[in-house]
């Protein structure tokens, strides 16, 4: 049953910046959208984590491009050379793009309760 369901064609909507839909088939290992550099993702990015991380975001190459930053800065992600890097971020950003009813926008850190847990701040003397 595995097996045959790894067989499977997948096959994806997606809607291109010119508004037309092109069939894409989905890798069945990793779910991921095999289109243009998708083997760089699949080999870089999933390493580390399962690729429904990737195809549960959504974002543009701004906002993928600074989720690299932070993997980069706090989960130990290894540095990309930059064509690596460009072609990692153009991939997800066309085929995993913003989408208006995925994420709230962060709140705003003045809207933020107290952390229960920051470390006290010194009092001044």
């Amino acid at each position: 049953m595995l097996q045959r369901m790894k067989t499977l064609v997948v096959i994806a909507a997606i809607c291109t910046a010119a508004g037309n839909v092109e069939a894409v088939e989905l890798d069945a290992y990793t779910g991921l959208r095999m289109s243009d550099d998708w083997e760089l993702v699949r080999n870089n990015c999933i390493a580390c984590h399962s690729a429904k991380l990737i195809t549960q975001q959504s974002g543009s190459e701004a906002q993928w491009l600074n989720m690299i930053r932070w993997m980069q800065a706090k989960q130990n992600l290894w540095q990309f050379d930059p064509a690596t890097e460009s072609k990692i971020i153009a991939y997800l950003a066309s085929n995993y793009p913003p989408q208006a009813d995925r994420r709230r926008a962060a709140i705003p850190p003045d809207l933020m309760p107290p952390n229960p847990y920051a470390p006290p701040t010194q009092q001044p003397d």
